[in-house]
């Protein structure tokens, strides 16, 4: 009965996602340095996109890289919150969490070179 709906729902959602998104900033390093990578390459992308679709590529996967981070972020912390103790499981959590980042940034960069290649072999 006490569950809020419609915009209190989204507005209480919102806060959180907030919240989120600034503990990751303030917590995380490499979070930090794949936004000010987004803020940087964000206009390029107008410039080498040739059209609506190709831009909406381009930053969404700088999106991607940033929304992977958040997940890998939130996953470390769940880890850590049970311990330092060395686990299988937990190494194995962290590891997967990192090498799910690291094919994201590898999707942003194939997608990036080729949007490259393509605009600069247009002339």
């Amino acid at each position: 009965m006490g569950q809020r709906h419609g915009i209190a729902r989204l507005w209480k959602a919102g806060r959180y996602s907030w919240q989120g998104l600034k503990a990751c900033y303030n917590e995380e390093e490499a979070f930090r340095q794949e936004l000010l990578a987004f803020v940087l390459l964000l206009p390029l992308a107008f410039w080498l996109g040739q059209d609506v679709l190709q831009i909406a590529l381009l930053i969404s996967s700088l999106l991607l890289v940033l929304l992977v981070e958040l997940i890998n972020s939130a996953i470390e912390a769940v880890v850590d919150r049970f311990g330092d103790e060395m686990h299988e499981l937990s190494g194995r959590a962290k590891d997967m969490g990192s090498a799910a980042v690291s094919l994201a940034i590898t999707i942003a960069v194939v997608l990036w070179s080729a949007m490259l290649y393509m605009r600069l072999a247009a002339g």
